[in-house]
């Protein structure tokens, strides 16, 4: 694997692959990618708004021919921030699992600009949302749905390089995609993988996370694009496979030790990953928050 710095803007992967990387990988700074072959490209995911998305789109342009035109857009999932900038790519084949293109639906860009202009009456909670929110403009977003669905696999082509879509949720969100480009021995994950920092389930369970792990370290993959995070490689995925191993025991031994929700997530140590990125929102410091994941993870 090369040695990518993480600074925001476009990475040359090797052999027309690249990678998009927005620092610090926190709330909705999001990853993506462009998947090259002469004057055919496919994007892999758009930003979190127009404005994020419209400066990729102009570096990536500057850099390469092939994205003047983006024939392909695959959305490895339904967050906002993968796909919230779809339509300034809207001529392009839009491609995602059944299960993304349903749920990409139900959190219109509306609604994020409606709760983002009255956080201010939600207390606690809409104090957290208006800060991690603050630097996104959801205002003038035309959700723009995927016009292609598949289940579980879809084999593509960009030019001669073969493209895999591995659809491995439910973990992240309900319809979490692999983007493998095998002859690059390349892959973006989506948020199945936060690199270097604690990751959010909305779907779950803990355990077919787990299994999502273990596909991607049954690939033979050298360069890893996360959904969030830097670049990283098999070991990166070891480390949240781990992650999630860890928390998954320690969470049932104190359930079935009787434990209350909020009892479990102030008890388990993160110590050893107290370095990674969105230590906000991890179970020990907003148990009531993530009631619901404590209970997925002791139900797995």
């Amino acid at each position: 694997m090369g040695n990518w710095m993480y600074t925001r803007g476009l990475h040359d992967l090797g052999n027309s692959v690249y990678a998009y990387l927005q620092p610090n990988g926190s709330w909705g700074w999001s990853n993506s990618g462009i998947i090259v072959d002469g004057d055919v490209s496919m994007l892999v995911d758009t930003l979190y708004d127009l404005k994020l998305t419209g400066e990729m789109l102009e570096t990536m342009r500057r850099s390469l021919p092939a994205a003047a035109q983006i024939d392909t857009l695959v959305n490895t999932h339904a967050n906002g921030d993968h796909c919230y900038g779809n339509q300034l790519v809207g001529d392009a084949r839009i491609i995602a699992s059944a299960r993304t293109a349903e749920e990409m639906l139900e959190v219109s860009p509306a609604s994020m600009a409606m709760l983002k202009s009255q956080a201010a009456q939600l207390g606690n909670l809409g104090a957290f949302f208006a800060r991690i929110f603050a630097p996104f403009d959801f205002e003038g977003i035309t959700l723009t749905p995927p016009t292609q669905t598949f289940e579980r696999e879809l084999q593509l082509r960009v030019g001669c390089k073969e493209v895999r879509l591995l659809e491995v949720g439910p973990a992240h969100t309900r319809g979490d995609t692999l983007v493998y480009v095998p002859g690059d021995r390349t892959i973006f994950t989506g948020d199945i993988l936060f690199s270097e920092g604690h990751p959010v389930m909305w779907a779950g369970p803990v355990g077919n996370w787990i299994r999502a792990c273990d596909t991607i370290l049954g690939l033979d993959v050298e360069t890893i694009v996360p959904g969030h995070g830097p670049i990283t490689n098999k070991q990166g995925v070891m480390r949240l496979k781990n992650y999630w191993e860890y928390l998954l025991r320690e969470v049932r031994q104190r359930y079935e030790a009787g434990l209350s929700v909020q009892e479990i997530a102030r008890d388990i140590r993160l110590d050893e990953y107290a370095t990674w990125n969105r230590t906000d929102i991890v179970p020990t410091r907003n148990a009531t928050m993530y009631s619901w994941w404590i209970v997925s993870a002791s139900n797995a």
